[in-house]
């Protein structure tokens, strides 16, 4: 089947969060919303088929996960990544977000710390302090376009900072970003190994935030952190989902794959406190898009791919003083706006007041992410272009160069 990419769903009316919240969250109903990381396209037909027969059943009570779901996700697994998962590995949950809160609430008490690298999705800083921890980033470095791990700081960032009082716990665990969130990096097997290598000389559990894992372009190959060594597999929590890539977030359910059988116990123990099951029609989405999914996604990635350079082009040509990280991975373009010479709150109102685009500011990506903005192009083509011409436009008139 043929999917059309290019056409504009009307989505105002729907209770979006990204385009019916527009004038509550940018206080200005005539902003362009290229924000939250949601896709303004249809979703795979056999996905909308399994929902519609679900529906048809007319009773959608409390839910338990069917042995169907199990295995369609087992097998996606296998043919992906080649790794051979056991059931009793998977637990399924209401999102991935709640689950980072589990994982935290589960290896760090409060007073410890958990490792990020920023600028990263600002969803890691809401569970780790609201869990009573304390945020330590080894930010990544941007060199010459590319954002590199500094492995040195890496290392040393596990180690407690003499002469604080009080001097903050050990890190107790890393959230990590792959494909990361928002820069775009897809990390490489040889990076895998020294970060896992890193947290576990250091005594740490890794948290492996991998939702986007299924957005990947041409010369970049996702690793599922767990799948690099034995040891590795036996000291990690992995995050997916089929939201992202199959455009359900809104269905809101994530499956958690944590095989080392005391790490599994205790998440699962902290989850039965705090987290619900997934409801019935995520459930149901997720083993359609995992088994039947694949023909749209295909053509999903030729499409963003062609938006990535559509933007790339876009942005080189007409609007040089700002600069795009190409992502490898991930509908979401990191965008440099520092040549403007704006501070970030003055950023922030250029592109809401002046540009009338709503993206998401970097600074609350952390502070390593002043300066720049997350726009979404998984949008059809002339509402990215719209986009970047206002943009353009608003860049233009600041600078005075036409």
């Amino acid at each position: 089947m043929k999917y059309n990419f290019d056409e504009v769903v009307n989505r105002i009316g729907t209770a979006s969060y990204k385009w019916d919240g527009v004038k509550l969250i940018f206080q200005d109903s005539d902003v362009l919303p290229m924000w939250v990381a949601d896709m303004d396209f249809k979703i795979a037909k056999p996905i909308t088929d399994a929902i519609r027969k679900r529906a048809e059943h007319e009773i959608y009570g409390y839910t338990v996960v069917p042995d169907s779901l199990v295995e369609a996700t087992i097998d996606r697994l296998k043919r992906k990544y080649n790794w051979d998962v056991k059931p009793e590995w998977l637990v399924f949950t209401p999102g991935v977000v709640p689950a980072l809160y589990t994982a935290v609430k589960t290896f760090a008490s409060p007073g410890d710390s958990v490792l990020v690298q920023e600028p990263v999705y600002y969803p890691f800083f809401h569970a780790i302090r609201d869990n009573g921890a304390h945020v330590v980033s080894s930010d990544l470095k941007l060199v010459n376009g590319h954002y590199e791990i500094d492995f040195e700081d890496l290392e040393k960032k596990f180690l407690p900072k003499p002469g604080l009082t009080p001097t903050p716990a050990r890190v107790r665990a890393m959230i990590m970003s792959n494909p990361h969130n928002p820069v775009g990096r897809v990390f490489n097997r040889k990076e895998l190994e020294k970060i896992g290598e890193i947290v576990l000389r250091h005594g740490a559990v890794m948290i492996s935030d991998e939702i986007h894992c299924e957005i990947v372009y041409k010369g970049h190959k996702h690793i599922p952190f767990a799948t690099i060594s034995k040891e590795f597999q036996e000291n990690s929590i992995t995050c997916m989902s089929a939201s992202k890539t199959f455009n359900l977030a809104g269905l809101e359910t994530s499956v958690i794959i944590i095989p080392n059988e005391r790490i599994r116990a205790r998440f699962i123990e902290a989850k039965g406190r705090i987290l619900s099951t997934p409801n019935a029609f995520g459930l149901v989405a997720m083993e359609a898009a995992f088994r039947y999914g694949d023909e749209w996604l295909s053509q999903l990635l030729e499409y963003l791919e062609e938006n990535i350079n559509f933007l790339m082009d876009f942005v080189k040509k007409r609007i040089p003083n700002v600069k795009v990280i190409r992502p490898e991975g991930t509908y979401l373009a990191w965008l440099d706006f520092r040549e403007l010479g704006l501070d970030e709150h003055e950023l922030s109102e250029f592109l809401r007041k002046k540009a009338k685009v709503g993206l998401d500011d970097g600074y609350i990506f952390g502070e390593s992410g002043k300066g720049f903005a997350r726009l979404n192009f998984a949008t059809p083509r002339v509402i990215l272009e719209e986009g970047l011409r206002r943009i353009e436009k608003a860049v233009k008139e600041i600078t005075g160069v036409f």
